[in-house]
């Protein structure tokens, strides 16, 4: 098949062991980044299948209908960048692993590395200390204080384990169905949304993106946060009110460690979140380590050898396969 794999800006996948999966393939790897359709669509001209990193590229209907030769389009995890149903009409079939069980260890090692480094003020000391002046501030510890995640789910765990050991107190919040299960499990939740936001004093956001989740942590929920306290966001930016959290940075009161934006690639060097000397600013960088990317595109790869052999794994739209075979 003939493969067009978007945005893998470091050129990172040929070097990976799961690149071998698409020996037989004839690939094309694009390095940079392109929010044209038509420019897009120019470049996937000849392509059969498409392979996603992620939400870099939207998958919208305007592209979508400009690709008459695209099969396939293979990704791993969520999709609310592709418009499914326009896929459904193109007849196009999107397969995407969802990983159930598998946390994204390279997510959850960002957070931890966002406290600790937001807590002990590393980007600042190290700035200090390459200009000659040596400290900068005295930072603050983590044992003792309170860690709370919001979001029941498995990357949170992993975050709850190295809070854990470092000997942070840890509490939760999360939805009811979230909170039963926390209850089940005989860990601390908080009494109440407003006690949780007010007595952390780190909140992490563990919450995937969906229309009920959509600007979930909202104003009152960051005014609520005590003075100095930390916002930690490594799932979505679209879980905060839109300019909430800028709103509440501008007024001195908390801080925030962000890796996730309404638009990205973020090159607005005007921004607050990237600009403002409270906030700690990573460029989404969650899940892109080499050992992160080997793992899911191990499994991207094989759905795109699974639909080449005639057998393809984990459709989102499975109608398309039924139908072209009816």
């Amino acid at each position: 098949m003939k493969v067009h794999i978007l945005d893998d800006w470091f050129d990172t996948l040929r070097t990976l062991p799961c690149y071998t999966k698409l020996e037989s393939h004839d690939v094309t790897v694009w390095t940079d980044h392109v929010e044209d359709p038509a420019v897009l669509a120019a470049r996937l001209e000849a392509a059969e299948a498409v392979v996603l990193f992620r939400e870099r590229t939207k998958i919208t209907a305007d592209l979508l209908d400009r690709l008459a030769g695209l099969k396939l389009i293979s990704q791993r995890s969520v999709y609310p960048h592709i418009d499914v149903d326009a896929c459904t009409r193109n007849g196009v079939l999107l397969c995407s692993n969802m990983h159930a069980g598998t946390p994204s260890y390279a997510a959850a090692e960002l957070t931890l590395t966002l406290i600790l480094a937001s807590f002990r003020q590393i980007p600042e000391q190290v700035a200090s200390i390459r200009k000659g002046d040596w400290q900068m501030g005295v930072g603050r510890s983590l044992r003792g204080r309170t860690l709370g995640l919001y979001g029941y789910g498995r990357i949170a765990k992993a975050v709850a384990g190295y809070a854990d050991a470092i000997g942070m107190n840890v509490q939760w919040w999360s939805s009811e169905a979230g909170r039963a299960r926390a209850e089940a499990d005989g860990v601390r939740v908080a009494e109440s949304r407003e006690a949780f936001f007010a007595s952390s004093d780190i909140v992490s956001l563990h919450v995937r993106l969906k229309p009920d989740t959509r600007g979930i942590i909202t104003a009152e929920d960051l005014a609520a946060m005590r003075p100095r306290s930390l916002l930690v966001n490594t799932s979505r930016s679209g879980l905060i009110v839109p300019g909430a959290l800028e709103a509440e940075i501008a007024r001195n009161r908390i801080f925030a460690a962000v890796d996730v934006f309404d638009t990205e690639p973020l090159t607005d060097t005007g921004n607050p979140l990237l600009t403002h000397p409270n906030v700690l600013p990573t460029p989404h960088i969650g899940y892109v380590t080499e050992d992160e990317f080997d793992l899911q595109f191990s499994d991207i790869f094989d759905q795109v050898n699974a639909y080449s052999a005639g057998a393809p794994i984990n459709m989102i739209n499975p109608e398309v396969w039924t139908g072209s075979k009816g």
